[in-house]
């Protein structure tokens, strides 16, 4: 008898990511910018490198306990106090491969089938996929530029059943670059606490932000620690996206949990990562510093280039994204893109990658030189200046 088919009907609902479509059209031709993916242009600091350079030279390459070596969580947690978090090293956090395990992990068990988790978008692809997977079922809170990609209490509201199980909080946000204040958060609390939901509080680019009032995480707020799961990692603000390293900050109920899960799928960590994870917190601040200067500098040039060439871009607080609007164009976000792609050689990712009402958007990613990103530019104001003669004509 031949087997049927056997895929699971969760991932068979799935989307493949809109980001990679053009990453990988962009590798199969020459002379292609691509302003596609967020990764850091800059390489792990040297002192970073060298430390997981001489684990490994040591020959410390052994299994660490799952949760992560104590002396790494112990540094998380005297790193996390600078935002008014406090958690224990021992039972609140956990190390993971990468900050999407972290994600990942929370999801698969922290919710049951037919729960309700509500998303902000537009957002990182990653996030309805995984509530998918998970069983659950994502429910869509649209925000808007004219509100800053931020989102309101209002909103939040309106999206609120008695099923709602989780809020993921992307803020600092991937796409767009809003941030989310202290006074914004509030107001979210105040709301999520008449309620029984959790929140995935996604802090990946905690560190990348340009306004003028530091991060604040919504776990510090009143009331919200208990029902709050905070991830973060070292990928975007220590450039260490290939070493795979992030971690989770929950009460013990929740991170109990999860090592479960964490321990029969991967064991733990990768440890020279986590070696060289505790070199970059213990001295990594100067090149946090340095590299969101650098990115500082890169987004206000992008912004005012691309608002002077007629592409209306607001301007984002955070992360390294600038996410202009492209309907004075006529064309969609797809469209937009791969025009872009096989006219100029330019990759950038369609907005509707990040959600249905980004729509007449597109990501442009800042995480790349300076003379990269001119050329770039550049090459989308000749563009532009081709679709206006197409029109005429």
């Amino acid at each position: 008898m031949e087997p049927k088919c056997i895929v699971n009907h969760y991932l068979e609902q799935v989307k493949p990511s809109g980001i990679r479509k053009f990453f990988d059209i962009a590798n199969e031709m020459e002379d292609v910018i691509s302003l596609s993916i967020g990764e850091p242009d800059f390489q792990t600091p040297w002192h970073i490198r060298q430390v997981g350079i001489d684990a490994a030279e040591k020959g410390k390459t052994w299994y660490s306990p799952s949760k992560g070596f104590i002396a790494l969580r112990t540094e998380i947690a005297a790193y996390l106090n600078r935002f008014d978090l406090t958690y224990s090293p021992e039972k609140e956090i956990l190390v993971t491969v990468g900050a999407s395990e972290g994600i990942d992990m929370a999801m698969r068990t922290l919710l049951n089938i037919g729960d309700e988790v509500l998303i902000v978008q537009p957002s990182f692809v990653c996030y309805e996929p995984m509530v998918q997977m998970s069983g659950a079922i994502p429910v869509i809170i649209e925000t808007f530029a004219k509100d800053k990609f931020k989102l309101t209490a209002e909103l939040l509201r309106e999206k609120i059943t008695p099923k709602t199980r989780m809020l993921v909080l992307p803020f600092p946000s991937n796409p767009t670059g809003a941030i989310m204040n202290r006074e914004e958060l509030e107001k979210i609390a105040e709301v999520i606490c008449e309620t029984d939901m959790l929140v995935l509080s996604d802090e990946i680019y905690c560190e990348l932000n340009y306004s003028s009032t530091p991060h604040v995480s919504i776990a510090s707020l009143p009331g919200m620690r208990e029902r709050t799961i905070v991830i973060n990692g070292f990928s975007k603000s220590y450039a260490m996206t290939g070493w795979r390293i992030g971690y989770v900050a929950a009460i013990p109920e929740m991170i109990d949990v999860m090592t479960k899960l964490h321990q029969f799928a991967v064991m733990c960590a990768p440890t020279l990562s986590q070696f060289a994870a505790i070199e970059a917190l213990k001295n990594g601040q100067a090149d946090i510093d340095y590299m969101r200067s650098e990115y500082d500098m890169r987004r206000r040039y992008i912004v005012d280039r691309l608002n002077s060439m007629g592409l209306d871009c607001f301007e984002p607080e955070g992360a390294f994204y600038a996410f202009p609007c492209i309907r004075s164009t006529g064309l969609t976000s797809e469209q937009f893109c791969e025009k872009l792609i096989f006219a100029k050689h330019v990759a950038v990712v369609p907005g509707n990658a990040f959600g249905d009402c980004a729509e007449g958007f597109v990501r442009i990613s800042y995480s790349y030189s300076l003379k990269h990103i001119t050329e770039a530019l550049n090459r989308i104001e000749e563009f532009l200046k081709e679709l206006k003669q197409e029109a005429t004509n």
